[in-house]
Formats: structure tokens, sequence, C-alpha cells
């Protein structure tokens, strides 16, 4: 092969090998608890549409009484980027900007999302889910109670603090590094998210409801790090 042909097949050969580490780091960020689940690339999400934000106030509301019914691919993917997605690629600090804020950009809630089939983690930034663990566990994020209360709605949200995110933070101020401080931080930041989806179902017409969860339950099922604090969740879904 003489140089100009070389030169010719390398463009070629590089994006094969983008294409192979895509596809391997996709394969490694699955969880061995996962099974057969296979991450699920998510529509790009709608951003405009719905009920105002001033009507979305107005209708905002804690509903219980939540429907099986499951969420189209398309509202799932709405929902998801309205809760902690990416509204903007670069961020004050060089990252990607989301939609709800974290102290000192550190972004340290990750979004759980309980799915009739199984558990997957939210990754904002290509916009997916990766599967965590195989199986229904909605009743495990609702500790078990009765049907009526949202056990069996379609998607479950568990908010999930990691610690270890504060020592990336672009900004080191005192208060990452201090225990009681960063509990008021991720709460703050769980607080922020959720409002986020409570607007979004206004929005939509949807339900919804931020309650607590089956914390060390959920901790042993998806085997999560010990800097990682699993603190509510969120059930979402029609109205019943």
């Amino acid at each position: 092969m003489n140089r100009r042909a070389f030169l010719k097949t390398v463009p070629a050969f590089a994006m094969l090998a983008v294409k192979a580490s895509s596809s391997a780091q996709g394969a490694e960020a699955a969880s061995p608890s996962a099974g057969d689940l296979q991450p699920i690339k998510l529509p790009k999400p709608e951003t405009d549409g719905g009920k105002s934000v001033l009507a979305a106030l107005q209708e905002r509301r804690t509903n219980r009484r939540i429907a099986e019914k499951k969420l189209p691919p398309q509202v799932l993917s709405n929902l998801l980027w309205a809760a902690f997605g990416v509204n903007r690629k670069v961020g004050r600090g060089g990252r990607p900007g989301r939609t709800a804020a974290s102290a000192s950009d550190s972004q340290e809630i990750d979004l759980y999302v309980a799915l009739p089939e199984g558990v997957y983690l939210y990754e904002a930034v290509p916009h997916r889910l990766v599967p965590v663990l195989a199986g229904d566990h909605r009743q495990l994020v609702r500790r078990r109670r009765r049907r009526t209360s949202g056990a069996m709605a379609p998607v479950l949200l568990v908010y999930v603090a990691d610690i270890a995110k504060y020592r990336k933070a672009r900004f080191q101020e005192p208060g990452l590094k201090d225990p009681e401080i960063q509990k008021s931080y991720y709460n703050v930041a769980t607080g922020l998210i959720a409002g986020n989806v409570y607007l979004f179902a206004a929005s939509q017409g949807l339900a919804a409801w931020f309650h607590n969860c089956n914390k060390a339950g959920l901790a042993a099922k998806l085997k999560l790090r010990t800097e990682q604090r699993v603190l509510y969740a969120q059930t979402v879904g029609y109205p019943a």
C-alpha cells in the first residue's frame, strides 16, 4: 500500500476505533447484576411544549394515586432531561451544564431509575439509561406499601448522593470537605431536582410524589460504594 492510499484509510480506521471504544465503554458501564438488559438510548429530549412555568406552578401538587400505564419513551426522555439533564454543552466550569444547580457544580446526585424490567442509572451527557440491576424492584423502592400508593407506577426515581464527586469540584471551598455541610448540599441538590420533576409532571398532566425509600435495602441491591448515599425516591406516572 502506497503512502497516499494508507492516508486515505486512516480516517476509516479511526472511526472504527472510536466505535469499538464506545461499545466497550457501554459494556463496562453495565453492572454484572443487569443480566441481559441493554443500555437504553433515550430519544432526543423535547425542550418546548407543555404548560407554561406559571401554569405548572399553579398545577404543582403531590398525587400518590398513580396508574401502572407505561410512559412512552419520549415522555421518559423528557422527564429525565427536565430532572437533571444537560441544558448547555459548556457550563461555567467548562463541563456540561445541568438543569439543576449543585454545590460548586459538583453534580453529586445520581439518578437511578426503577422500571418494570430493571433498575438503570441515568447518564446525562449521552442521555441514556445504563442497566444496573435486572428485575422488577419497584416494590423495594416503595417499601412494599399497598398498590394504590404508587408501588407499581411505571417510573420510580431513586436519588443517590456520591460524596466522592465533591473532591472533583472545580472550586474547592471548605464546606465540600465537612460531612455536616455536605449533607445540606446534597439534600438541597436533591430538592432542586425533585422540584424540576414536579414542575415537569404538572406541565404534562402527570402525577408525581416525592417520598422516602428503603435506603438500606436499595444500597445493598445496587451494590453502592461506601461514599454513596441513598437519599429519597420520587414516583412518576399517569394519574390513576
